[in-house]
């Protein structure tokens, strides 16, 4: 087990990262603190897929010195995946921070609980 551990650390950092973001996410009563733990969250999903998608000895899917033998270049798939990916976060963290910023405007606070409390006395 502990050389498939070694072999596969890329992985195994992508799980604990995806774990500390997810934790973060779901403990933390801070907007900015939540939306932290999204992009680690974020993080570790593209690093897993960028170590999903490499592999040793092959090189980027660019056609140099006519070699055009499938086996001499990576999947660039996953590559397409991870840059979509960051482009759609960034825009997703730009769409929670914006809103952070009208919640901030309006309630005072960025605690979650705070600012549900203050929407139930809002309702009634």
């Amino acid at each position: 087990m502990g050389g498939n551990l070694l072999a596969n650390y890329g992985e195994a950092v992508a799980m604990i990262l995806f774990g500390i973001g997810f934790s973060n996410l779901l403990l933390q009563k801070n907007l900015i603190k939540k939306i932290i733990g999204l992009n680690i969250m974020d993080t570790a999903t593209y690093l897993f897929l960028a170590e999903k998608g490499f592999i040793a000895g092959r090189m980027a899917p660019i056609v140099v010195d006519n070699i055009t033998s499938v086996e001499a270049y990576i999947n660039p798939v996953p590559s397409g995946l991870v840059l979509t990916g960051i482009v759609v976060s960034v825009s997703v963290t730009a769409l929670m921070l914006s809103l952070t910023i009208r919640l901030y405007r309006r309630y005072h606070t960025l605690d979650m609980d705070e600012i549900s409390a203050m929407m139930k006395k809002e309702e009634q």
